[in-house]
């Protein structure tokens, strides 16, 4: 997960610069490729490293997509329904959240999907999931393909023929649809154009292609770095400083709280696991067959002599300091399993008893024959896999009322009444924490808490794409995205090393995070009747 999201950091950042470089639908187009042609390649790696390796330049090319396409839409929407536009662009994240947690919960625990070409390539469910979720990236890769560039860029770049060639389409379409065909698109003032970078074009007719390649790139980092810079000059520094505030502080605190619910809840579950587990200790069974479950088990100091296991399940069994002498295990299917420190001596033939699963164990004259490698417990068996995919359903499906009133009353209430109050809101329902004692009521506060948040993030992506002049809206946003997934990964650390100690310092500093930000937030002009720069 960490290394998904130090792509989507580097990713933010450069893409969203690059944007205001070679233009929006350019770097899009880049960007969803890169990312969907790892995230496939993903699904086949069988090394973890090379594994890893993908997930991160997947996590780079994802990363572009946030600031780009938010400053894309944005430049094309009228000033008195862009903040309810770019809200209902907001709930698609809402949307790709739901699908991905559906086809999870559809797809990862049905263990009996995989297949392996001999030892050395296997392919799971989970493998299918990747490629699911990669899908939709494939179909943004095609339709961008058929759709025109910024018109506020290529004006902002010198193109004044191209974007008045789009504006007209965009015109002549929205005429037609309301019923005027015949209304004229006119122009009646244009802007200056943009000096194009003279070492670019000096250096593509001199040296070798590769000299010209890295004079290029060199100059395209330049360029995004000046950019950058450049969000720090008069008159947006002083809204730069407070967008990094609230967007750190709305980042750490969310993504923090939502690593430490499915943790509470885990911890939970196995707080419940421990009181319902049952102990047999110094147990005594010769030529005995077992062809039943087993779950929720300790075994401790038994002897077992010349028992056959048949046909069995095993599920959250452990077997400690025990011997097992002249047994047979056929066909067992296992889940949590685990011996330690016994000592074997075993046939196992079709099982997925793999050597792993012997911890601190020995043993001798132990015949393996047929292992079944990979999971094996079926949709059925395994419960805490659909309760782990539904909850995660649950938590995404319940920000779709807050998606919907945030769209409908951004330009009515405004941006900033409605960030400050969803921050201060979200910090004050974090005291409600207090009393999660169950499972049900941490799914509860988890709906509440994500449902409170997200009209702060809608109204701070409105916010942020309005502050920024055309010419560094990217990658301020860029930017802007790049912070928030370092604090994602900081809130992360430090509210999982939190789980089962304490309750009171994640409440109290994810409360004090929230509202601090909220305050910034409110301090911050108003952009509601504002024409993009």
């Amino acid at each position: 997960g960490s290394i998904v999201y130090l792509g989507m950091m580097v990713g933010a950042f450069f893409w969203g610069g690059l944007a205001d470089k070679v233009g929006r639908r350019q770097s899009l187009l880049i960007c969803m490729s890169v990312n969907g042609f790892f995230a496939f390649l993903s699904s086949f790696v069988q090394g973890y490293g090379f594994f890893l390796f993908c997930r991160l330049f997947s996590g780079f090319g994802i990363g572009g997509a946030v600031p780009t396409v938010f400053s894309y839409f944005s430049e094309v929407l009228a000033r008195e329904k862009r903040g309810e536009h770019l809200s209902w662009l907001c709930m698609f994240w809402m949307i790709g959240g739901i699908y991905a947690s559906a086809m999870a919960w559809a797809i990862i625990p049905h263990y009996g999907w995989s297949f392996s070409m001999g030892s050395a390539y296997q392919f799971h469910s989970w493998r299918v999931f990747v490629i699911v979720c990669a899908l939709p990236c494939v179909s943004s890769v095609v339709a961008l393909t058929f759709m025109p560039e910024s018109p506020r860029f290529l004006l902002e770049v010198g193109k004044h023929d191209e974007a008045w060639m789009i504006l007209k389409q965009i015109h002549d379409t929205n005429m037609r649809a309301r019923g005027q065909p015949e209304k004229v698109f006119t122009v009646n003032r244009i802007k200056t154009p943009k000096q194009i970078d003279e070492l670019i074009e000096i250096e593509s007719d001199t040296g070798t292609w590769y000299r010209r390649c890295f004079v290029r790139i060199r100059t395209e980092l330049y360029g995004i770095w000046l950019t950058f810079m450049r969000c720090f000059n008069y008159p947006v520094k002083d809204n730069t400083i407070k967008l990094t505030a609230v967007w750190f502080t709305l980042s750490f605190g969310y993504y923090g709280l939502s690593v430490w619910f499915p943790d509470v809840i885990k911890h939970l579950q196995s707080d419940e696991y421990a009181s319902r587990v049952k102990h047999f200790r110094n147990e005594e069974v010769s030529h005995f067959v077992f062809n039943f479950t087993l779950e929720n088990q300790i075994h401790s100091n038994g002897e077992y002599i010349n028992d056959r296991f048949i046909m069995m399940k095993f599920k959250s069994v452990t077997f400690e300091d025990s011997l097992f002498k002249n047994c047979v295990f056929e066909d067992i299917t296992s889940l949590n399993t685990y011996f330690r420190n016994s000592e074997m001596f075993l046939f196992l033939l079709s099982t997925d008893l793999e050597q792993y699963k012997f911890v601190d164990s020995e043993l001798i004259n132990c015949t393996f024959f047929h292992i079944r490698t990979g999971c094996q417990i079926s949709f059925d068996d395994d419960y805490s896999a659909y309760w782990i995919y539904f909850v995660n359903f649950l938590g995404t499906l319940a920000v779709l009322p807050g998606n919907i009133v945030s769209a409908l009353l951004m330009d009515r209430i405004g941006r900033l009444t409605m960030l400050g109050g969803s921050m201060v809101l979200s910090g004050i329902s974090c005291f409600f924490l207090w009393f999660g004692t169950s499972e049900s009521m941490m799914i509860g506060m988890l709906c509440l808490y994500n449902g409170l948040t997200i009209s702060a993030w809608n109204s701070l992506d409105v916010i942020t794409v309005e502050l920024y002049p055309t010419d560094r809206r990217a990658t301020g946003f860029g930017f802007l995205n790049a912070l928030c997934k370092a604090a994602a990964v900081l809130g992360n650390l430090i509210f999982g090393s939190l789980v089962g100690i304490t309750k009171a310092i994640p409440i109290l500093l994810a409360s004090t995070v929230l509202v601090c930000g909220g305050l910034v937030g409110l301090r911050l002009p108003d952009t509601r009747t504002q024409v993009l720069m």
